[in-house]
């Protein structure tokens, strides 16, 4: 199957920029799946952690992109569970 992309790629040179595109279109978006996955809301494991999000520290960033907030010089305002 490969050689067939690449002969087909040799002879219609405008196919290029679609591959490139699509192949950096389906990483970055494997990559955006993988770190919503890991992310201190979701629980992989019942049994060892079954609410991970109460161990996470208040000077932790939770979002993915924060504009005004500096996270390091919070305080911790309620109880620990």
């Amino acid at each position: 199957m490969l050689s067939t992309v690449s002969r087909q790629l040799k002879s219609h040179p405008a196919l290029v920029p679609l591959f490139i595109f699509i192949g950096g279109g389906t990483v970055m978006s494997g990559a955006y799946l993988l770190r919503l996955a890991m992310g201190p809301h979701v629980s992989w494991n019942r049994n060892g952690n079954p609410e991970p999000w109460n161990k996470t520290e208040p000077t932790q960033q939770h979002k993915f992109y924060s504009v005004n907030m500096d996270y390091s010089k919070l305080k911790k305002e309620g109880p620990d569970f």
